[in-house]
């Protein structure tokens, strides 16, 4: 009987291992087929048949890549918004789900529900953009960071954390005679680091991969963002002249292709947010179940 809970156990392990190692050949190849076509020379992509290893390695796609002023631009403007964009949405979330949280607050109910109501139900894409305009952000860096400073589902993942926190904490220090920002500053935020990493994560790859409002706000190259530049790079070649351009660099040998400026910018664009995740991931899978999940 044991020996058969063991052979059961040694199954379900195998299964599951094999279904995991599945879903990571699934997910990691395609990533790793523009990681090869990137590195490997332009002209002899288009031979295709590549699949696990580059057969010419080249760099010249980014070399080309990193000389062009428009994606170097891109690159400067993207850094920036995810820089001053980060803390800024985290600090303005932690204080509105810190406000939400208080039970005692008059009106609590209806503040919260006018939240929310906002997460299912939006103006839309013309009165929006009647908004911005009126506001005077078209064509200014502030419409990559105001309009997205709160994010209703990330305030409630912060303000379930904060339900969860004792109430002696704050009330120790209110005896002390802290006021509401101290106690916000010095007690709150401290032990919301967990959840607070983990809207950090999520408000850095929302302001990466952010590409609309750069799309539609924007019109002057130099407030482009990286992903709005590589969406643009991704629809510039219709097919006939892909194939026509590949038959050209065939017989050139150029060593630098379309294909292989589209898949060196798509790396660009993907690794930072792939480099810095592993470094925040402790802190993503904690916040995420003690942020969601109330005693």
């Amino acid at each position: 009987m044991k020996r058969q809970g063991l052979l059961l156990n040694w199954t379900g392990n195998i299964l599951l291992y094999g279904f995991l190692g599945i879903i990571f050949v699934v997910t990691f190849f395609p990533f790793w087929q523009i990681f090869i076509l990137s590195i490997n020379d332009g002209t002899d992509s288009l031979r295709g048949g590549l699949m696990l290893w580059p057969r010419e390695l080249n760099f010249e796609s980014y070399a080309t890549v990193f000389s062009n002023a428009e994606i170097r631009s891109a690159i400067k403007i993207t850094v920036i918004r995810t820089i001053i964009g980060v803390p800024l949405t985290v600090i303005c979330i932690a204080m509105l789900a810190y406000v939400l949280s208080k039970r005692t607050l008059i009106g609590n109910r209806f503040f919260n529900l006018f939240f929310i109501f906002t997460m299912y139900f939006s103006g839309g894409l013309i009165p929006t953009y009647m908004v911005i305009k009126s506001l005077g952000m078209i064509d200014n860096f502030l419409v990559f960071i105001l309009p997205g400073l709160i994010n209703i589902f990330w305030m409630i993942l912060v303000r379930t954390y904060m339900e969860q926190l004792p109430k002696e904490l704050e009330e120790s220090a209110e005896i002390d005679g802290a006021s509401d920002l101290r106690i916000f500053f010095q007690v709150i935020l401290p032990v919301c680091v967990p959840v607070l990493a983990t809207i950090s994560l999520f408000a850095a790859i929302f302001h990466w991969n952010a590409w609309y409002d750069s799309y539609i706000y924007t019109y002057k190259p130099e407030l482009k963002t990286l992903q709005a530049v590589l969406v643009k790079i991704l629809n510039q070649y219709q097919t006939g002249d892909m194939l026509s351009q590949a038959q050209a660099n065939i017989n050139k040998r150029i060593p630098v292709t379309s294909e292989s400026i589209r898949m060196t910018v798509t790396m660009v664009a993907t690794l930072p947010i792939i480099i810095v995740y592993p470094f925040l991931q402790r802190y993503f899978l904690k916040g995420m179940l003690l942020g969601a999940v109330k005693n």
